[in-house]
């Protein structure tokens, strides 16, 4: 029997299966914004804590480096174990010796930027933001670190649904010369300016992630959306 030939109308009537992936990671993104942001900062600042063991080895911030992989670990047990809020209160005081101990090693630095990260992803959000904000006094010359803290701080604010706050920190990372998530800043200031109706700011957002970044994850949906 042979198969009935679909016409261009009905293809037309049928919904659009990159449109419909794309809404679906915009929403999801929205909904779990927190989680996305523990867990892309929790694995970029694994990485900085064991090149730091390494490359502290034979000196005295080693120790501090060491101490903050032993105090994620545990965490980390804690958290599939316990849940986020638990994990948190079992391992702050931790954390919290890291960074007074060591508050002049980049070690105890870093340790307040976890600190934060798990003060978020345990919904408390405030302390995270005064966390962050501390932090980036240490890192003003760290362009990576920096920039992870200032997209740590719009997403924070973003989940307080201030978001005038939260475009201010998103858009220092698109004033700032380095590339580092500088196209996961501008399609979030695409999707927050949309949020708050400024629908030119948003298509403006979309379209320098197109121009600028043809390489970047969020192209097929800056593109769609410029």
């Amino acid at each position: 029997m042979a198969k009935k030939k679909v016409t261009r109308k009905e293809l037309l009537n049928e919904p659009d299966e990159f449109i419909t992936f794309s809404a679906k990671l915009l929403k999801i993104m929205a909904t779990y914004k927190v989680q996305f942001l523990y867990a892309v900062g929790l694995l970029f600042l694994i990485g900085i804590v064991f090149s730091g063991i390494s490359y502290f080895a034979f000196r005295s911030e080693g120790l501090a480096f060491a101490l903050l992989d032993k105090t994620m670990k545990n965490y980390e047990v804690s958290l599939k174990k316990n849940g986020p809020e638990n994990a948190f209160k079992e391992a702050k005081n931790d954390f919290v010796k890291i960074i007074e101990k060591y508050s002049g090693n980049r070690g105890g630095k870093i340790a307040r930027i976890e600190l934060a990260n798990i003060s978020i992803n345990a919904g408390d959000t405030d302390s995270a933001i005064e966390l962050y904000i501390k932090a980036l006094e240490y890192f003003s010359n760290d362009q990576t670190v920096k920039n992870i803290i200032l997209s740590n701080l719009g997403y924070a604010y973003e989940g307080k649904n201030d978001l005038k706050s939260s475009v201010k920190y998103f858009e220092m990372i698109v004033s700032e010369p380095d590339t580092f998530l500088k196209d996961e800043a501008l399609f979030n200031l695409g999707r927050i300016y949309a949020e708050m109706g400024n629908e030119k700011m948003s298509r403006d957002a979309y379209k320098k992630i197109v121009s600028d970044f043809a390489g970047s994850f969020y192209l097929p949906i800056a593109k769609e959306r410029s």
